[in-house]
């Protein structure tokens, strides 16, 4: 799912609002988590999951040109943990996709 079908998701789902101000809705709610996670804060939404900052330590690695030794600095990265509800949603949606291809598989055979 992209940005604009999440937009038109929204405007769908509820129709007072038009395709602009769901656009609206949806920069503000993204641009207002981005700022969070720059200032550091961690982001979390019941049932889907949590957005926090991670500190990969400095390293060494390789130019893959060269084959030299390069120093790769700190970063800090986004990272999502999912809920549980949203990691047993996916599991049954994936366990209901399986179950229903074991059961055309045998008459495809046939």
């Amino acid at each position: 799912m992209t940005r604009s079908d999440l937009v038109a998701r929204l405007a769908e789902r509820f129709g007072q609002l038009t395709q602009r101000d769901a656009e609206f809705a949806v920069k503000t709610m993204l641009d207002a988590m981005s700022e969070a996670l720059a200032r550091g804060h961690r982001i979390e939404i019941r049932g889907f999951g949590s957005f926090s900052i991670n500190r990969r330590p400095p390293r060494m690695g390789r130019n893959p040109r060269s084959g030299e030794q390069v120093l790769i600095p700190e970063k800090l990265v986004p990272h999502f943990k999912p809920g549980k509800g949203l990691r047993e949603g996916v599991d049954r949606a994936e366990l209901g996709t399986t179950a229903e291809l074991t059961e055309v598989a045998p008459k495809i055979q046939s």
